[in-house]
């Protein structure tokens, strides 16, 4: 599993990447970057047949922990994953937009 970092991350998001956000969905109503797609790290692995195969998915959450797990769950799984170094919380304080609600 690798890490990216916040400026690699938004090049990808801005080209259309998918992005999965590990944490739990009170967090992810708070505020999360535009389009990524809520799936409690708890509920990953139950998940994977839904993630996409094709390109790579980067794995978010508030601080890079939990998505540095998430990132792992992927990789074994032969999907090509990287982890958002900071996670949301340096996405928002770098000023990058972010979407509030939006149901999980």
């Amino acid at each position: 599993m690798r890490e990216v970092d916040l400026t690699t991350f938004a090049a990808a998001h801005a080209d259309g990447a998918t992005v999965i956000d590990v944490r739990e969905p009170v967090e992810y109503l708070g505020g999360h970057v535009p389009g990524a797609r809520c799936v409690p790290l708890g509920h990953l692995a139950a998940s994977l047949p839904q993630v996409p195969r094709e390109g790579t998915v980067y794995v978010i959450c508030a601080g890079g922990n939990r998505s540095q797990v998430g990132a792992e769950v992927l990789e074994r799984a032969g999907i090509t994953a990287r982890s958002v170094a900071g996670g949301t919380s340096a996405w928002i304080r770098s000023g990058r937009p972010v979407t509030e609600g939006s149901r999980p």
